[in-house]
């Protein structure tokens, strides 16, 4: 297992809230590749030798209220937009864009992190990650993941739990 010595904003919000964590890489150490070659989430757990149910991705929306929610999943499922916007007690959400990622969190696709973004958005986990010890969730750098408990996010920012995903479509 390696480990990053470059702090990111991520990890710098959970050292000041206290908590502990592993920084993990899945590319070698240096590299640098761009949000279109980024592995799908996936792809970097078996990089890393972790179970797809330990590794989490971050996703960013909109409510028909037009403000800005963030969910954290497992890599392998899906979010269940009626569910998210249930959780956040809004209409609708849907998916922030792609190109309105970087100026809204300060994160690209595929390096994006719940914890350091510009604002602090509602956070949403599904409901999954409170049965694990610890789970993995982007750093804030595409390649770059961080390992700590739900219970440590949680303690960093605030934090709900909530069914929130589906299994992929077939």
């Amino acid at each position: 297992m390696k480990t990053h010595t470059d702090k990111t904003n991520a990890m710098r919000a959970l050292e000041r809230a206290g908590v502990g964590y592993v920084a993990r890489s899945y590319l070698p150490e240096g590299k640098l590749i761009s949000p279109e070659e980024a592995p799908s989430g996936v792809e970097a757990a078996e990089m890393m030798g972790v179970p797809c149910e330990k590794v989490f991705k971050t996703l960013v929306t909109v409510g028909k209220s037009l403000a800005h929610y963030v969910f954290v999943i497992p890599v392998a499922r899906e979010l269940d937009l009626k569910k998210a916007a249930h959780a956040v007690r809004e209409k609708s959400v849907e998916m922030v864009r792609s190109k309105e990622l970087l100026p809204l969190t300060g994160y690209v696709h595929g390096g994006c992190s719940p914890l350091g973004m510009k604002k602090q958005f509602v956070t949403v986990a599904d409901e999954s990650a409170r049965g694990l010890d610890s789970f993995l969730f982007s750093a804030g750098r595409i390649g770059l993941q961080i390992e700590t408990s739900p219970e440590g996010l949680a303690k960093a920012i605030p934090l709900s739990f909530a069914d929130v995903t589906r299994s992929p479509e077939a």
